[in-house]
């Protein structure tokens, strides 16, 4: 299983590839593949379900430590409301099916965005799947379920607030690493590489604050379509890059 104590991304056994610490992953293009295939939307949402079971394979393969998902942001709400309803069902369906095989996969599972707004059996299922696999100790799998960058950010920023306010903490002990420590991601490494599919260049509102340094892949494939080959062109054009994180790489 990957070490997850590691604290910079490590050579991998699987041809050189320089694998990421933290891997974040916006799966864009389910619709967009559907009505090429000349299919409803909801094929396209039940492609995506395998596609994003590869990925969790790949990961566990090679060796990523921690692996975020956006499987619905809170932006989705607009969408129609027998999508959301159907992409809702898909993740009952996905934990009954699938939690069994995770657990047994060593996978520990968190997921990351505002649940107030979920229906009681939403909220009962992700806490199930998170108390089943909190002693895990291999992948890291974290699912952004409605969840928004900028409202995380928000959210943070107010309980920082809170604290000084209770004493729990001063001002002058607010800085970037108390900001890190207490998003949705705190304890993990910030992701150092963000795929994107579908074509879109843009991370649209996904850990914003945790990417600023993050290395992007953007690849012109549907997420329906994401298969190891894909996987493996993001991972050796990560290998490729320098990473300098604002200072001189020598290049």
């Amino acid at each position: 299983m990957p070490d997850i104590t590691a604290k910079t991304a490590t050579v991998a056994p699987h041809a050189g590839l320089r694998i990421p610490e933290h891997l974040g992953v916006i799966m864009d293009g389910n619709r967009r593949w559907a009505q090429v295939q000349g299919k409803p939307r909801s094929d396209g949402h039940r492609e995506g379900i395998k596609a994003l079971r590869r990925l969790v394979e790949y990961s566990i393969r090679y060796g990523v430590p921690y692996l975020t998902v956006f499987s619905f942001s809170s932006e989705n709400w607009r969408r129609e409301k027998s999508e959301i309803e159907f992409i809702f069902k898909l993740m009952r369906t996905f934990v009954d099916s699938d939690l069994g095989k995770l657990k047994d996969n060593n996978v520990r599972i968190r997921i990351l965005g505002e649940r107030k707004e979920l229906d009681p059996g939403l909220q009962k299922i992700i806490t199930r799947v998170e108390v089943e696999t909190r002693e895990n100790t291999g992948l890291n799998l974290n699912v952004a379920f409605n969840y928004g960058g900028r409202a995380e950010i928000v959210t943070t920023a107010g309980r920082i607030v809170q604290f000084v306010r209770e004493g729990r903490i001063g001002p002058e002990e607010i800085d970037e690493e108390l900001f890190s420590r207490m998003m949705l991601t705190g304890g993990m490494p910030d992701p150092d590489l963000l795929i994107r599919t579908g074509g879109e260049s843009r991370i649209s509102n996904f850990l914003i604050w945790q990417s600023a340094y993050a290395e992007l892949v953007f690849l012109d494939e549907f997420w329906p379509d994401f298969d190891e080959p894909l996987f493996v062109r993001a991972l050796e054009m990560f290998s490729r890059r320098q990473r300098r994180f604002g200072g001189d790489g020598g290049g």
